[in-house]
């Protein structure tokens, strides 16, 4: 099965990986460089950093030398730093954690934001429980709260904390609120394609920093989707066999073995 990465994600995911830490922004060569060993040509890497800018997540800065280059805005920042408690955390949610209810309300005038919502809702995890009211596992409301307001729309949602307490079973409940076979389908891809890269990378004695930039970079990019697809829910409302937490522990452990080698790669472009 080929995997499909888009320039776009990929810079995303660069800069998650690996721009926060460094001093200063990426040179635009250097991002061509970088995207290169990942089968991604110049003009891709210019057009891409280009829309985003246009969507203010990059922001055109120079590096020390004068060379043209791109740093994350404020608001990429807060994205990327929200997402690391998704990607990377390995939470445990219980069923007594509760849950974060957003209801909605958009005048007529406004209808075209109704769609916004929803549409960010569903990409934070969120599950429909009925018209205007959307459901996640409480854990999700502080980033819930912070992307709302970066995008304005906090204005128009009511959010709360409660426990379900009826008529259906939860379980069942929760069965009509996400698309559990589809969720499942999009971690038994992801393990099709990595969990065969990460034994492949158990059996090698040494870890050469540009192969290992080389498969975690793709890895983190495929991965990141994974968390919102897949809110986290408790797993006595799973079904039987639930290939999710099997997909975690194969990116903690790509991650383990490859993110500090490739950081060396990243590292050694940059000189």
């Amino acid at each position: 099965m080929a995997e499909q990465h888009t320039p776009r994600s990929l810079i995303v995911t660069l800069y998650g990986a690996y721009g926060r830490e460094r001093q200063g922004p990426f040179p635009v060569a250097e991002l061509i460089r970088l995207l290169a060993v990942l089968g991604v040509d110049a003009p891709s890497v210019r057009s891409s950093v280009s829309r985003l800018k246009r969507r203010g997540l990059l922001v055109p800065e120079r590096t020390p030398d004068g060379a043209a280059g791109y740093a994350l805005s404020p608001a990429a920042r807060q994205l990327l730093d929200d997402g690391d408690r998704r990607i990377y955390a390995r939470h445990a949610p219980q069923l007594s954690d509760g849950w974060v209810l957003a209801v909605f309300s958009v005048p007529e005038a406004e209808r075209h934001k109704r769609h916004l919502l929803r549409s960010r809702l569903g990409r934070l995890g969120f599950g429909s429980a009925a018209p205007g009211v959307w459901i996640a596992p409480a854990w999700l409301y502080e980033e819930t709260r912070h992307t709302l307001r970066r995008l304005q729309l906090d204005p128009y949602v009511e959010l709360f904390r409660g426990e379900h307490l009826g008529f259906a079973a939860t379980a069942e409940a929760v069965a009509r609120w996400w698309d559990l076979g589809a969720i499942a389908k999009q971690h038994e891809e992801f393990l099709d394609l990595h969990e065969p890269v990460l034994r492949a990378w158990e059996a090698r004695g040494e870890v050469p920093p540009r192969d290992a930039y080389r498969d975690y970079l793709p890895a983190l990019d495929s991965w990141r989707q994974l968390p919102y697809i897949d809110p986290g829910l408790p797993s006595e409302l799973l079904p039987q066999g639930w290939p999710g937490g099997r997909s975690a522990e194969v990116f903690a452990r790509l991650h383990a073995l490859l993110r500090d080698a490739g950081a060396e790669f990243v590292q050694l472009s940059s000189e």
